[in-house]
């Protein structure tokens, strides 16, 4: 089957991004619980790229590449579920209302609600997850998973403001461009490789994606990571949020909005 067009998957993301719009109008509690899950569904793509990529020490020591590969091949399960089943995520909308709005379906403001909404939908779900299906099920524990988790939150939160800013543009861009890819496809293969190799891909650049970090730095937390809550509130998660909102509305809703005009 052909896939569509670079026109008809604007059109599509228009389409997506006008019923998203209503939903956070009309039914609050399907938008949070749909919101909930998507938080839920990227933390389980967060534990299983750490089980996977930080459980061969001894074949990633001296190969260090090889533990990003792994690790960024599992974790796109997350987007995989998001997209087919249709849950609410934030980095997605941040790309799917821009080409609505700029068709006029509706404001800048119900934009705003949205993505607010959709933002802490997606916390309660990605730290319940962590709390109840990951720590105290006690899947990282043990080592090598309790240290790399615990390495892997504190190195999130001592980078430069400015440097996470940037690693949230290329999350998000990568993110939403896995988005626009599953558009374009039609059966369950199509639409889960669209997901899968942008996302492989950011993963194993290590860009900062704010929801996988809803889980990445509370579990470091829970494992005994020195880092407050303001700590990774300020030092990531406002800076890695204002990133991927620049990377998906900017660089893919707004480009792809201009370059494949919406029909009014």
């Amino acid at each position: 089957m052909r896939i569509l067009t670079p026109a008809q998957i604007t059109e599509a993301a228009a389409n997506a991004g006008a019923n998203k719009a209503r939903l956070a109008k009309e039914n609050l509690s399907r938008l949070m619980v749909s919101a909930f899950l998507a938080g839920a569904y990227i933390s389980l793509g967060g534990i299983l790229s750490v089980i996977l990529g930080w459980g061969f020490p001894g074949a990633t020591a001296d190969n260090p590449a090889l533990q990003r590969i792994i690790a960024g091949a599992a974790f796109p399960i997350g987007l995989i579920l998001v997209v087919v089943l249709g849950a609410e995520l934030f980095t997605g909308n941040n790309a799917l209302l821009i080409p609505s709005y700029a068709r006029g379906d509706h404001s800048a403001a119900t934009i705003a609600r949205n993505w607010i909404l959709v933002y802490l939908g997606n916390l309660a779900g990605a730290l319940a997850f962590t709390y109840f299906m990951v720590y105290k099920c006690g899947l990282t524990a043990a080592d090598p998973w309790h240290s790399a988790v615990v390495r892997v939150a504190e190195a999130k939160v001592s980078m430069p403001w400015m440097t996470v800013f940037l690693k949230g543009i290329g999350a998000n861009w990568c993110v939403c461009l896995a988005v626009w890819l599953a558009l374009s496809g039609k059966t369950l293969v199509e639409k889960a490789f669209g997901c899968w190799l942008p996302v492989m891909a950011f993963v194993a650049l290590g860009y900062e994606h704010c929801i996988a970090n809803m889980f990445f730095i509370p579990l470091g937390m829970l494992e005994g990571a020195d880092i407050t809550v303001m700590q990774s509130v300020t030092a990531n998660f406002i800076p890695s949020t204002l990133g991927n909102i620049a990377g998906g509305a900017l660089l893919v809703g707004a480009v792809n909005a201009y370059l494949h005009r919406v029909r009014q």
